[in-house]
């Protein structure tokens, strides 16, 4: 359930709401083209400014569509234990397979304060829990320390590493057994070869089948072929990411690609127009617009 291809999935909207006919869509042109599980309301699904209503609504609603075709894994993270607890409770009554749970920000625990809030959900739930490390958003993350110690707990199973370092990586994998996912498209590739078993991508909102057939290789241990398509991939995944804070750019792109439309929620705003110029050249280079 938790290696290969699998997709960050954005929350479409269409004048404020929730679109709920494209979100459908996107969930079925995904499972067209092979992901090994979908990741509603995380990062990329705007979850910070989804209500816990319509946080709930997206969960369900893609549990729905999936239909058990592959795994479900919702983001039920908070910054706040009980809200975590409850949204955990909410996805295993709604069928959800697994949670991503990501690290609780503005806060900044102290690395005992974050073991108590992990162990707390998976005391409290008894559903797969995927950790999300990326200090980046929170303020502060696990150390590899932490990771091993909440490995030993029975329904923590894998790690979403969006720290940016390999030497995280490693360290968590001499540490324990743990599954090791990338969490930075660029970098699938490269973790996988301290250890990653896949990732969980933005760019697969766009290219879904690119994205499992390099994983697929990876798993497969034939890494000579997976760095052809590393290096296909790689300046797609980085302007992706860089062009603006995601999940700006690939709702842009999704956009461009009428999929879906580029309709955020503040404090997020649209693509600059002159970086819509560097995407839209990017996705004409990769052979996804003419």
């Amino acid at each position: 359930m938790f290696t290969g291809a699998m997709v960050a999935l954005v929350t479409p909207f269409q004048d404020g709401d929730i679109d709920l006919r494209t979100l459908d869509e996107l969930i079925e042109f995904q499972i067209e083209n092979g992901i090994d599980a979908i990741v509603p309301v995380g990062t990329t699904g705007e979850s910070p400014t989804l209500s816990h209503d319509e946080h709930k609504k997206v969960i369900d609603r893609v549990v729905k569509a999936v239909g058990g075709v592959v795994p479900v894994i919702a983001g039920a993270g908070s910054n706040s234990t009980a809200e975590a607890i409850e949204l955990t409770a909410f996805s295993k009554k709604a069928g959800a397979d697994a949670t991503l749970q990501v690290c609780p920000y503005y806060n900044k625990p102290t690395q005992e304060g974050f073991y108590q809030h992990f162990k707390a959900i998976a005391e409290e739930v008894d559903l797969p829990i995927v950790l999300y490390n990326i200090p980046g958003r929170c303020g502060a993350g696990l150390t590899p320390e932490t990771v091993a110690r909440l490995s030993e707990i029975e329904n923590i199973v894998a790690i979403k590493e969006a720290t940016g370092s390999l030497d995280q990586a490693s360290e968590i994998a001499i540490r324990c057994d743990i599954t090791i996912i990338s969490g930075d498209d660029s970098l699938t590739l490269p973790l996988a070869a301290v250890g990653g078993k896949g990732v969980i991508s933005v760019v697969a909102n766009i290219v879904p089948a690119d994205t499992k057939a390099m994983t697929d290789l990876i798993l497969e241990g034939d890494f000579v072929s997976a760095l052809k398509w590393h290096k296909k991939l790689f300046t797609l995944c980085k302007n992706i990411l860089t062009l603006a804070t995601n999940p700006i750019p690939i709702k842009a792109a999704m956009a461009v690609l009428g999929m879906a439309s580029e309709e955020l929620r503040l404090p997020m705003t649209p693509l600059e127009e002159s970086k819509k110029k560097i995407l839209k050249q990017t996705l004409q280079e990769y052979g996804l617009l003419r």
